[in-house]
């Protein structure tokens, strides 16, 4: 079927178009989707085995969907990618204001024109990239928002009686028929206004002022919601929910590779940073287990949640900082360092919502704690594990670096902003360092063994092997026990 050729509501009937409901629509395409393994939902990470599923199987059944979940969980996402699902093209009664089906015309528009033209009736092709509409749910949303008014400007004009129904001016749902409709953060929208929504869902009426309109409107609905706003905004009322379909559980990612993945995907890193600024794969690893150590973290509130969000603008950070400090240094290229992961602190300070023990802590001092953290959960994987109450005498592969720092008095310092070769050099000076990652993890990269060094550094601090001191140039590492006998 040529769709441009078509223009008339007669040579639409003679090409042999079968008209049908956008969820019938959904269904039939998903339907070959599955029949050819085809990936039904591209780009969305880390659900393949449980929200996919449950959402395709809510498309099979015709559900309008309700997904809850607390932020970034990808349930916008989600449901924008539904669009893939429709066909290329639908007709429509040109003209109208509601998206009519010529075959099944709902609005006094169209059922006019086509009892007047016909077969001649002018008709129109929607492409399906226009048929997704969205609503934020806020506290100021009005009935005539989303389901429509009395226009006086327009009973003037027409020179109409307000008791005629066609001074409405339709809201974004019924101009969403034949559409997929999306109202994010649905327990925000007021009680009243999710009253309204009753009857469009089951019955397919419509109340505007005083007019009651049999509108039997063909809308795929998806809902979003997150836990925490049943108790803290507002919530779904009980009859509306009662008439959503599905309701299915988003989730965060489960493992380091799946966040690996969505952040690469999602971060904007433009080509010239990706040129100047390598990154370890361990800093990868790194950036990853901060969040999900943020998601543990008893001074950030969970029910919050801390969203995929929050390690997509780290990596931004951590690669600008890594880059600012290329352009001071003249150097023609770096790797991120683990001292470029302080820039990431306001990242993460502006994404987690903190607890009363977060506020008094800080949430600068929380952020920097959630770096140690993760080091620690990872260091384990790399290197021997140490124990928190060593036998007394018993040799561990790190009392070389110790002894080191205990001989050093003045201790070790990292500046921030130190170029490559004076980088290098640095780490350098710690030769039982060199020794332990050559005979643990020999098959790093020459350039990735530096990163691997100050990673030995910062996990000796945190299993309490040595001391690290933060001052505004850079990062000061100490023998806890010579700094306290040289004290003396």
């Amino acid at each position: 079927m040529s769709i441009p050729k078509i223009s008339t509501f007669g040579e639409l009937k003679a090409a042999g178009y079968k008209s049908k409901s956008i969820k019938d629509e959904l269904r039939d395409n998903l339907i070959e989707k599955l029949k050819h393994q085809e990936v039904t939902f591209q780009g969305v990470h880390g659900y393949e085995n449980t929200v996919i599923p449950e959402l395709e199987r809510a498309i099979l059944s015709k559900h309008n969907i309700n997904l809850l979940g607390l932020r970034g969980q990808a349930k916008t996402r989600l449901a924008r990618l539904m669009v893939n699902l429709l066909d290329d093209y639908i007709p429509v009664v040109e003209g109208s204001e509601i998206n009519d089906d010529p075959f099944l015309p709902i609005s006094r528009y169209a059922k006019e024109l086509i009892s007047v033209k016909g077969d001649d009736t002018p008709i129109s092709w929607l492409a399906k990239e226009d048929r997704f509409s969205e609503k934020l749910a806020t506290p100021d949303v009005t009935v005539a928002d989303i389901i429509g008014d009395v226009d006086p400007i327009k009973a003037a004009n027409l020179k109409l009686s307000y008791a005629d129904d066609r001074v409405i001016h339709y809201g974004m749902i019924p101009r969403a028929n034949r559409c997929i409709f999306v109202i994010n953060e649905l327990p925000d929208l007021q009680a009243r206004i999710q009253v309204a929504l009753f009857n469009i869902l089951q019955e397919g009426d419509i109340q505007i002022r005083g007019f009651k309109l049999r509108l039997p409107l063909d809308i795929q609905f998806v809902f979003t919601a997150n836990p925490e706003d049943y108790t803290n905004r507002g919530s779904i009322v009980t009859p509306l929910k009662d008439r959503i379909g599905s309701q299915i559980i988003t989730h965060y990612p489960i493992d380091l590779e799946t966040a690996k993945r969505i952040t690469a995907q999602e971060a904007k890193l433009s080509s010239v940073q990706s040129d100047l600024v390598q990154i370890p794969d361990l800093a990868k690893d790194i950036l990853e287990q901060i969040v999900f150590e943020a998601r543990d973290n008893p001074y950030i509130d969970a029910k919050s949640g801390v969203s995929a969000r929050l390690s997509i603008t780290a990596l931004e950070n951590l690669v600008s900082t890594a880059e600012r400090r290329v352009l001071l240094s003249g150097d023609k290229k770096t790797q991120v360092r683990l001292s470029d992961f302080l820039g990431i602190i306001p990242a993460i300070t502006g994404k987690v919502e903190l607890v009363y023990e977060g506020e008094q802590e800080g949430a600068s001092v929380v952020a920097f704690n959630l770096i140690g953290d993760a080091i620690q959960e990872l260091f384990p994987l790399y290197f021997p594990k140490i124990e928190k109450l060593e036998k007394q005498n018993e040799e561990t592969p790190y009392d070389a670096i110790v002894s080191w720092f205990f001989n050093s008095k003045e201790g070790f310092e990292l500046l921030d902003d130190l170029n490559e070769t004076d980088y290098r050099k640095a780490l350098e000076q710690i030769e039982p360092l060199t020794e332990l990652i050559e005979k643990y993890q020999p098959k790093l990269s020459k350039a990735e063994q530096y990163f691997v060094k100050e990673f030995v550094l910062w996990g000796l601090v945190q299993f309490k092997k040595l001391n690290k001191y933060r001052y505004t140039e850079g990062i000061q590492f100490k023998d806890p026990y010579g700094s306290y006998i040289s004290g003396l």
